[in-house]
């Protein structure tokens, strides 16, 4: 992976980045330790008409039965300095407690999109899961479809091109995991612990959580 600060890259097993010192606890730090109940559209910024959001759950549900591995959150809300924008996006993806998503799709196979209409900034995390799949790259040509929409303030239009793109993309990627499935090979497997986690907190016995509009406030 990436370190979120140094964007160096570092093992998924590191505590802390060996270059830069950052980790959880400082992500934690900075909005907080407690697990956050969202759904996997949460609109906190108010940026989409109803409709508007209807036809987004539609394509972020599409590109969940096409890819049933993995799921695609999207977050919209004020994160402040855009230096924060990727370490907000690590946090979110890790203290997300997503109560729309099924048991079986642990927040590693998660891809979440941050838009923060404020400062005109937006970012892709992916969890672990996906490093074989997804590169720096390729989250930068979904933003960069966007990129002209999301300037006219045209954020439905923007994040719909954002997300197409990404299925093309995943689309590519299962095409060439089938021709040459060693390179693709998932060389980590999920912590036992995190599985059991997400399960027991999809599953109602839920630990004490932050609501949604905290997120926008510790954002802040």
């Amino acid at each position: 992976m990436k370190c979120p600060r140094c964007v160096q890259l570092i093992y998924r097993a590191a505590v802390v980045c060996p270059h830069c010192g950052f980790g959880m606890a400082d992500s934690d730090r900075m909005f907080g330790d407690s697990g956050v109940k969202l759904r996997s559209l949460t609109d906190a910024a108010g940026i989409f008409r109803r409709n508007d959001r209807d036809r987004l759950e539609d394509e972020m549900e599409r590109i969940g039965n096409v890819f049933p591995q993995v799921f695609v959150a999207v977050y919209t809300g004020s994160v402040g300095e855009m230096a924060n924008l990727r370490q907000f996006g690590f946090w979110l993806l890790n203290r997300g407690l997503f109560e729309d998503v099924p048991v079986e799709k642990p927040n590693e196979a998660g891809i979440l999109i941050v838009i923060d209409p404020d400062s005109k900034a937006a970012g892709i995390t992916f969890g672990y899961l996906l490093d074989p799949f997804l590169e720096e790259q390729d989250t930068f040509d979904c933003l960069s479809r966007a990129h002209a929409y999301w300037l006219e303030g045209r954020y439905t239009e923007g994040l719909l091109k954002c997300l197409s793109q990404l299925q093309k993309l995943l689309r590519k990627r299962s095409r060439q995991a089938r021709r040459d499935p060693e390179r693709y090979e998932r060389k980590v497997a999920i912590p036992v612990a995190v599985g059991d986690l997400v399960r027991k907190i999809r599953e109602g016995n839920r630990p004490t959580v932050v609501p949604s509009e905290k997120v926008k406030e510790v954002a802040r």
